[in-house]
C-alpha cells in the first residue's frame, strides 16, 4: 500500500496558498482566452471595415449602347494605323456623346445642358474602345456594342453612396395637368403624403434638398409639394411617360448647390438605368488598368507589376546573401569579439525603422551611384537591406534547430566540414530558412516609407517592363489614393488594400505549405 501523506503538511495556510495558486492559474487561462478573443474581434472588425468599403469598388456603372463606328470620326484622314486610331480620342468621344444627345434631345437646348450631359462620361473613358478598334481596324464602319464607364460621381450616386437618396413608391400619377411653360401639376396621388412626411423627417432643421419623380424613362423635379398635390418641372422624357408608369420619388436631402452632380444629371442617370443603358458590371479595370487621375478609370496593374518586380530584386539579393551569411556565422565563423560584434549589429539592424533604410537608399543608391529614380531595382535593393537582418536571424535559428548528431554523423563517415553543412545540415534547415525569408518578403511588400523616399510615389501610367523602368508599388499607390479628396477614391483605396492583403495571404500560405511539407521534428 502507498503511504498516506503526512497530515501535518495539510494546514490551513497550505490550503489557502493552494487555493490562491489555482485561482491564479484560472485567471491566467482567462487572460489568455480574453487576449485571443480580442485579437480575433479586432481582426474581424478590420476585415469587415475594409471589405464593406471595398465591395463598392468591385463593380461600376457603365453606359452601354450600340454605336456605329463612323469612319469619318474614327479615321478622319483615312489613317488606320494602330497609333493614329489610338490617338484619336476626340473622335471616339464624339460618337459616345452623340449617342447621349440622341437619348436626351432636351440637352441641346442650352450650352449649360450640353456641358452637363457631356460630363456623364469622361473624355478619357473611351481610350479602351480606341485601343480595341486599333487592334482590329476591320470594325470601322460597323455597329458595335460599347461599354463606357460613367463619371465617378454618378457611379457613386447609382450605388447609393453620395449623394444619398431615399426612394418612396408613389404609385400611379393620377391626373396630370400641364401648362405652356413645360410645368405640370399632379393630384389625387395617394403616395404624395408619404413623400411629404419622409421629406419632412429627412430635412428637419436643414436646408431643403430636391425631390425627383421618376416614371419609366421620364424624370421630373417636384417644385412644390403638399400631401395631395405636387407641381413638377420635367427634366427628361415626357409627361405621358410619367402618367403611364408607376412613380418612384427620389428624395435627396443634400441641396443641389452642395452636390458635385446636379438634379438634371441625376435625372439622366435614373433614365439611363431605367432604359437599361446604365448597367452595373464587374469592375475588371481595377486590375487591368494603370493609374489615372479619374477614379472610374484608375487601376492597380502598374502597381502590382511594380511590386512584383521590386520583390523579385529583393528576393534575388536578400535571400541568398542572408542564407550564406547565416551559414558562415553559425557553422564556420570563429567565436571572437569580431563575430560577437557582427551578431549584435545584425540584431540591432532588425529593429531599425524602415525610413532609415529609405534615407540610406536615397543618399547612396540615388545620390552616389546614380541609379534611376523611382525604379524597382532601387526599391528592391533598399527593401533587401531592410529584411536582410530578419533573413539572417531566421536562418541561424533554423540551423541551430538541426541536431548536432547530424553534423557528427556526417563527419564520422568521412565528410568534410563543408560537405556536412551543405549536404546534410542545410537541406534539413531549408524549410525554416525559406519560412523566415518569405515572412521577411511579406514585410517588405507592405513597406511604404522607404519607397516614398526613393521617389516611387510618382504617377505611373504605363506598366513597367523591367526593373529599371519607372514604377510604383501597391503600398505607395494606396497612400496616394488615400490622400485624394474625392469620395470615389475611398472604395478604390479599400479595394487596393484587399489586393495587397491577398498577396500577403498567398505568401503566408506558401510559408505554411513549405513548413508542413518539409519540416522534420526531432
Amino acid at each position: 500500500m502507498s503511504k498516506m501523506p503526512d497530515s501535518s503538511l495539510i494546514t490551513p495556510k497550505a490550503l489557502k496558498h493552494l487555493k490562491k495558486r489555482r485561482a491564479a492559474d484560472a485567471r491566467f487561462r482567462l487572460y489568455g482566452i480574453a487576449a485571443i478573443v480580442f485579437a480575433l474581434s479586432a481582426l474581424t472588425l478590420l476585415v469587415i471595415a475594409i471589405g464593406t468599403r471595398a465591395y463598392s469598388a468591385t463593380t461600376q456603372y457603365v453606359f452601354q449602347a450600340e454605336i456605329m463606328l463612323d469612319a469619318d470620326l474614327v479615321a478622319p484622314e483615312g489613317e488606320t494605323s494602330e497609333a493614329e486610331i489610338t490617338r484619336n480620342i476626340e473622335g471616339f468621344y464624339t460618337l459616345v456623346r452623340d449617342k447621349l444627345f440622341a437619348e436626351f434631345p432636351e440637352a441641346s437646348q442650352s450650352q449649360a445642358a450640353r456641358q452637363d450631359l457631356s460630363e456623364l462620361v469622361n473624355r478619357l473613358a473611351v481610350l479602351s474602345l480606341a485601343r480595341r478598334v486599333a487592334d482590329n481596324p476591320s470594325l470601322i464602319g460597323k455597329s458595335l456594342e460599347v461599354r463606357v464607364p460613367l463619371s465617378d460621381d454618378l457611379d457613386l450616386y447609382l450605388k447609393g453612396g453620395s449623394p444619398k437618396d431615399v426612394t418612396v413608391r408613389v404609385g400611379s400619377a393620377g391626373k396630370i395637368e400641364t401648362d405652356v411653360e413645360g410645368k405640370a401639376r399632379i393630384s389625387s396621388t395617394s403616395g404624395l403624403s408619404k413623400v411629404t412626411s419622409t421629406r419632412s423627417l429627412l430635412e428637419e432643421g436643414k436646408a431643403m434638398g430636391s425631390v425627383l419623380l421618376a416614371g419609366g424613362k421620364a424624370v421630373a423635379r417636384i417644385d412644390s409639394l403638399s400631401p395631395d398635390a405636387a407641381e413638377l418641372t420635367l427634366l427628361t422624357g415626357t409627361f405621358e411617360q410619367l402618367a403611364n408608369a408607376p412613380l418612384v420619388a427620389h428624395i435627396i436631402p443634400l441641396p443641389e448647390a452642395e452636390r458635385p452632380i446636379s438634379d438634371q444629371q441625376i435625372a439622366w442617370a435614373i433614365a439611363l438605368k431605367q432604359a437599361g443603358n446604365a448597367r452595373r458590371v464587374l469592375h475588371t479595370s481595377l486590375v487591368t488598368h494603370t493609374d489615372s487621375t479619374y477614379p472610374e478609370l484608375a487601376g492597380t496593374l502598374a502597381a502590382i507589376v511594380g511590386s512584383l518586380l521590386t520583390m523579385m530584386v529583393t528576393a534575388c539579393v536578400a535571400i541568398p546573401m542572408g542564407i550564406f551569411a547565416a551559414v558562415y556565422l553559425e557553422e564556420f565563423a570563429p567565436r571572437n569579439r569580431l563575430t560577437n560584434l557582427i551578431e549584435v549589429n545584425i540584431n540591432n539592424l532588425a529593429a531599425v525603422p524602415s525610413i532609415v533604410f529609405g534615407l540610406l537608399g536615397a543618399s547612396l543608391l540615388l545620390g552616389t551611384f546614380g541609379l534611376p529614380r523611382s525604379a524597382p531595382i532601387v526599391g528592391g535593393l533598399v527593401l533587401a537591406l531592410l529584411i536582410l537582418p530578419v533573413v539572417i536571424i531566421a536562418s541561424r535559428a533554423s540551423l541551430r534547430s538541426v541536431p548536432p548528431s547530424i553534423r557528427s554523423g556526417a563527419l564520422a563517415v568521412g565528410a568534410s566540414r563543408m560537405q556536412a553543412v551543405f549536404h546534410h545540415v542545410l537541406p534539413l534547415a531549408a524549410p525554416g530558412m525559406f519560412t523566415g525569408a518569405i515572412l521577411g518578403m511579406a514585410r517588405a511588400l507592405g513597406e511604404t516609407a522607404p519607397l516614398l523616399l526613393i521617389g516611387m510615389v510618382a504617377f505611373v501610367a504605363e506598366v513597367p517592363n523591367s526593373a529599371t523602368d519607372e514604377a510604383t508599388a501597391l503600398p505607395v499607390l494606396i497612400y496616394s489614393w488615400a490622400s485624394n479628396a474625392e469620395r470615389a477614391w475611398e472604395p478604390m483605396t479599400a479595394a487596393a488594400i484587399v489586393i495587397l492583403l491577398s498577396l500577403l495571404v498567398i505568401m503566408n500560405v506558401v510559408v505554411v505549405f513549405l513548413r508542413r511539407r518539409f519540416e522534420r521534428r526531432w
